[in-house]
């Protein structure tokens, strides 16, 4: 099983690459399935917010809610996805904000 494994852009998946990671370039609609082979392959899955945004939402709160392997979704680089806020989802589930 290798360590890390990133889905995402090709231009991305290239200095993933660079870095030692597997990595995955999913087409439009099998993001899921991309996902799903992710989490058997590595400890680490870093799965870029644009791929993260085409995945059902309770497909992806599963893998991110699992204890292994670790699933955690990264930044575009175009900032054309914002990476959802856990911190500020967490405060107003607390209710320390509304």
């Amino acid at each position: 099983m290798g360590a890390v494994v990133y889905l995402g852009d090709e231009i991305c998946a290239a200095g993933y690459r660079l870095a030692g990671a597997t990595v995955r370039v999913p087409r439009a609609g099998d993001e899921a399935q991309a996902l799903a082979w992710a989490r058997s392959q590595g400890e680490l899955v870093l799965v870029s917010a644009v791929v993260a945004a085409a995945i059902g939402e309770g497909v992806l709160r599963a893998a991110l809610s699992a204890v292994s392997p670790l699933v955690l979704i990264v930044p575009d680089p175009e900032g054309q996805v914002p990476v959802p806020d856990l911190a500020a989802r967490l405060r107003t589930q607390l209710g320390l904000e509304a």
